[in-house]
C-alpha cells in the first residue's frame, strides 16, 4: 500500500513539472521565429515575375537581418536603400546569370516578407500550446516581428532587427545575452592563440551581434521609461540592471582591446596573404565591437538622467481621464470571430456612440424671406448665336473592294474537289497583291464551319477546311496548311405528321 501511494505522488509529482513545463514554451517561441525563414523558400513557386526556384530564399533573409543588425546603432537603424544594396549582392552570387533587375526585386521582396507587409500589425503570429492551473491543454497565439519600420526623431524611416530576429541570426535560443558574450570572447581569444582564424572570424561575429542585443535590452527598457515610468522597475531591478551593464561593458572594452591589440600584431607580421586578411577582417570586427561598447557605456550613463527627466515630465503632466480605444485589435478582430447574431450588439452599439446625434440644418429668417421673395430673373428672348458646325466626311475603312470578296468567293468554291490553301494563296496572288489575306481569312473560317446554322439559313452548301500534314510557306503565310473544299448541305427531312397534312392539303385543294 506505501508502494501504491508513493508511486501516485511520484505521478503526481510529475504531472505537476508537466503543468510548469516554462522551458519548452520558451524552446517552442523560439522555433516559431524560424518559421517565417522557411514559409520564404515554401512560397518562391508562387513568385509570378521570375522563376525563382534557383534562389535560397532562408539564407537571403538570413542575410538580410544579418546586414540590418549590423548597421543598425542604439537609437538608429539601417537605411532600407543600403540593405537592400548588401543583399542584391549576395542574391546576384547566388544567380549571376539573372538580371540586375531580378536580383533587386528578389532582395526587396524578401524584406517585405521579413517585415510582413501583408499583415496590419506588420507581424507573424504563430500558435502553441501550454497547460493552464486547471490541467486543462489551450493553444494560444505568439505574436512576434523580425524587422521592424521605426522613425528617428528627424522622421527619417530606418530597418531594425528585434530581439527575435536576432536569436534566429545568432542561433542563441532562450540564452543570457551577458553569460553568452563573456563565453564567446573566451573561446574567441582561445581561437585566436591557436591560429584559427576562420573559427574566429564566426566567434567575433556572433559576439558583435550578441552586443547589439544586449544594447536592445537596455533600449527597450528606455523607451518604456519614456512611455510609461511605472511600467519599469526603477527601484530595484533595472538600477541593479544598470551596475552590472556598466561592469561588464568595462570588462568586455578591456578584453577587446587586447584582442585587437594582438590581432594587429599578428596581421603585421604575417606573410601569407590569405591569413594576413583573415586578421585584418577579425581586428575590423573586434574594433566595431568596441565602438558599440563605448557608445553602449555613454547610453548607460545617460539613463538615470532619463530616468529623472521623465519622472519630472509624466509626474506634473495632466493624467488622461479616458484611455484609448484601439478599434483594430478591440472591436474589429474580435468581431469577426464572433458569429453575425453575437457581434451585432457590439458594432451596433459602437457606431450608434461614435457617430453622435445628426443635427438638422435650420433655416435663417433674415435670409429665406428675402430669397423668397425675389422676382425670378426675365429669360432672354435669343438663345445666342447658333454656331455652324464643322463636319468632317468619314473615309471608307473597308480593306477589300466588292470585286475581291467576289473573286475570293469563286476561288473557294470547290465542289466535288479539294484543294490546298498555299495552291490557292499563289493563285490569288497571280491575280491581285491584296487577294491571299482575303482567302487565307475566309480559309481560317472554314476550319470549323458551323453547319447546323447552315441548315438552319436554308444553304445547300458550306465551306470546309481540315489540317494538312504538310507545312504552310506561301506569298508571306506561315503556319500549318489546310485541306478546303465545298461540302452538301442535306436540309432535314419533314416530320411525318407534317407530310400527312400536306396531302391532306393536296387532296382538299383538288
Amino acid at each position: 500500500m506505501d508502494f501504491g501511494r508513493g508511486t501516485r505522488a511520484d505521478a503526481a509529482g510529475a504531472d505537476d513539472g508537466l503543468l510548469h513545463d516554462e522551458g519548452l514554451i520558451r524552446r517552442a517561441k523560439a522555433l516559431a521565429c524560424t518559421a517565417p525563414l522557411h514559409d520564404l523558400d515554401a512560397n518562391k513557386g508562387l513568385v509570378e515575375w521570375a522563376d525563382a526556384r534557383v534562389y535560397q530564399m532562408a539564407e537571403i533573409g538570413l542575410h538580410t537581418i544579418d546586414q540590418v543588425a549590423i548597421a543598425m546603432d542604439f537609437d538608429t537603424g539601417a537605411s532600407r536603400r543600403h540593405v537592400l544594396s548588401r543583399v542584391q549582392r549576395f542574391v546576384a552570387r547566388q544567380a549571376p546569370e539573372r538580371s540586375d533587375e531580378e536580383h533587386a526585386r528578389v532582395a526587396r521582396w524578401v524584406l517585405d516578407s521579413l517585415i510582413n507587409l501583408g499583415d496590419v500589425e506588420r507581424a507573424f503570429r504563430r500558435p502553441y500550446g501550454a497547460v493552464d492551473a486547471t490541467g486543462v491543454y489551450r493553444v494560444l497565439v505568439f505574436p512576434f516581428k523580425l524587422i521592424v519600420e521605426r522613425r528617428d526623431s528627424a522622421g527619417v524611416l530606418y530597418l531594425h532587427a528585434s530581439h527575435e530576429a536576432l536569436n534566429v541570426l545568432v542561433g542563441a535560443l532562450d540564452t543570457d545575452v551577458e553569460s553568452a558574450q563573456e563565453a564567446a570572447e573566451v573561446k574567441l581569444a582561445n581561437l585566436i592563440r591557436r591560429g584559427r582564424l576562420t573559427d574566429a572570424k564566426q566567434v567575433a561575429e556572433q559576439a558583435r551581434v550578441r552586443t547589439i542585443q544586449y544594447g536592445e535590452l537596455i533600449h527597450a527598457q528606455l523607451e518604456a521609461t519614456r512611455r510609461n515610468i511605472q511600467a519599469v522597475d526603477w527601484r530595484e531591478k533595472f538600477p541593479e540592471l544598470l551596475s552590472e551593464a556598466l561592469a561588464h561593458v568595462q570588462e568586455r572594452v578591456r578584453a577587446e582591446r587586447a584582442i585587437a591589440r594582438n590581432m594587429a600584431e599578428a596581421r603585421d607580421e604575417a606573410v601569407n596573404p590569405v591569413r594576413k586578411r583573415q586578421a585584418a577582417e577579425l581586428v575590423d570586427i573586434v574594433e566595431d565591437c568596441i565602438r558599440r561598447h563605448i557608445r553602449l557605456q555613454q547610453r548607460l550613463l545617460e539613463a538615470r538622467g532619463v530616468f529623472r527627466a521623465e519622472q519630472d515630465r509624466q509626474q506634473f503632466s495632466v493624467q488622461p481621464h479616458r484611455s484609448t480605444f484601439d478599434l483594430f485589435g478591440q472591436l474589429l478582430r474580435p468581431a469577426l470571430d464572433l458569429p453575425v447574431s453575437d457581434a451585432v450588439g457590439a458594432v451596433d452599439c459602437f457606431f450608434s456612440r461614435s457617430a453622435g446625434p445628426a443635427v438638422p440644418d435650420l433655416p435663417y429668417l433674415a435670409t429665406l424671406v428675402p430669397a423668397l421673395l425675389r422676382p425670378a430673373p426675365e429669360p432672354p428672348r435669343f438663345a445666342g448665336r447658333v454656331e455652324e458646325p464643322e463636319v468632317e466626311r468619314l473615309e471608307e475603312t473597308t480593306r477589300f473592294t466588292a470585286a475581291q470578296w467576289e473573286i475570293a468567293e469563286q476561288l473557294l468554291h470547290l465542289p466535288g474537289e479539294v484543294r490546298s490553301l498555299s495552291s490557292l494563296l499563289e493563285e490569288a496572288a497571280l491575280i491581285d497583291a491584296d487577294l491571299p489575306a482575303l482567302v487565307a481569312l475566309l480559309g481560317l473560317h472554314a476550319y470549323c464551319p458551323d453547319a447546323g446554322a447552315a441548315q438552319r439559313r436554308g444553304q445547300d452548301q458550306v465551306r470546309v477546311a481540315v489540317r494538312a500534314d504538310s507545312a504552310l510557306d506561301s506569298v508571306g503565310f506561315a503556319g500549318d496548311d489546310l485541306w478546303l473544299t465545298t461540302a452538301r448541305v442535306q436540309q432535314p427531312l419533314p416530320d411525318v405528321s407534317d407530310r400527312a397534312g400536306q396531302a391532306q392539303d393536296t387532296e382538299a385543294g383538288t
